[in-house]
């Protein structure tokens, strides 16, 4: 199941009566496009992150009472983001002159002479005014159905976008997983030296100042080495991070695990980073030599390097 990204765009137009054809366009876009046809519909969808579904319509006011149905099926395919949806019609009527029907004459005539016996003053209609009244007639109850077909088109298109720009995020974030394991397996080896290291600073500062106050005449020197050793011991467990290192490893295979099995991984992989970060700060806080901190640095670069790029992940 791919990982899908909340960013994307995608277009469709649907005509009446047309054949359809599908194309795609730019990288990270896809857009639909329906045979010639007397009138069509186009609808374009824009996608960004978001915490939850936001949607937002700008339809002509002839497709307002549209407006649930399309909501009903953004909601059916899409989780997360905020999306834009955008419908616009155009007909032939727009570019040419129309034919006149019959029963639209029929109608015009009877609504002259109902004005011109109640206001006989009125002049009658011109051809140009008839002309216009024609070319605008509703086309809204025939282009209905096509403009669904249309935002089913976009709205499909909008899909494998996101899929594309999820595929590429995930190998992105495999990368960046992938050098967080590496500078994990850089630490491993430096814990054992950094602890046995520091115990002997510990020690050397245990005996000057025992020196300095004068205590190692009054206690026995194996009391005295007992109790160095066991703070040492406990000085040791302090700076050790070999949990820390653990703990690291199991959420960088926790988070390619949810990378690879896809889905909506988004919400769960934003914790799975805010966890890695309070490793990667401990890991800080308890380096003891430039090294330890330069790669505890390194980390916590990396780790919010994941977290911008999964904020774009459903």
């Amino acid at each position: 199941m791919p990982v899908y990204s909340m960013t994307g765009y995608a277009s469709a137009t649907a005509g009446a009566g047309a054949p359809p054809e599908a194309g795609t366009n730019t990288e990270g876009q896809s857009a639909r496009q329906t045979g010639a046809a007397s009138a069509s519909v186009t609808v374009e969808l824009r996608s960004v992150n978001g915490r939850f579904l936001d949607l937002n319509f700008r339809l002509p006011d002839e497709f307002r009472s549209l407006e649930p149905a399309l909501r009903d099926l953004l909601a059916s395919s899409l989780r997360r983001g905020k999306v834009e949806l955008r419908m616009a019609t155009r007909s032939e009527a727009d570019v040419a002159w129309p034919t006149p029907q019959p029963d639209q004459l029929n109608r015009l005539g009877r609504l002259e002479n109902t004005v011109q016996s109640w206001l006989p003053k009125a002049q009658g209609l011109s051809v140009h005014e008839v002309l216009q009244w024609c070319k605008g007639g509703t086309l809204t109850e025939r282009l209905d159905e096509v403009a669904l077909d249309a935002a089913r088109q976009a709205i499909a298109g909008l899909a494998e976008a996101r899929a594309r720009e999820g595929e590429r995020l995930v190998a992105v974030l495999m990368e960046r997983v992938k050098r967080l394991r590496e500078l994990a397996a850089q630490v491993e080896p430096l814990v054992p030296a950094v602890v046995q290291r520091q115990q002997q600073k510990f020690l050397e500062r245990w005996v000057e100042a025992l020196e300095s106050t004068g205590a190692a005449q009054t206690i026995a020197r194996e009391t005295l080495q007992e109790r160095a050793l066991n703070e040492a011991a406990a000085y040791a467990i302090r700076i050790d991070v070999a949990e820390e290192l653990a703990r690291l490893r199991a959420h960088l295979d926790e988070i390619a695990r949810l990378l690879n099995a896809g889905g909506e991984v988004g919400k769960r992989l934003d914790f799975l980073i805010q966890e890695l970060l309070r490793e990667a700060n401990t890991l800080g806080s308890k380096s003891s030599t430039l090294e330890l901190t330069n790669i505890s640095v390194e980390m916590k670069v990396l780790i919010e390097q994941l977290r911008e790029q999964v904020q774009n992940l459903e």
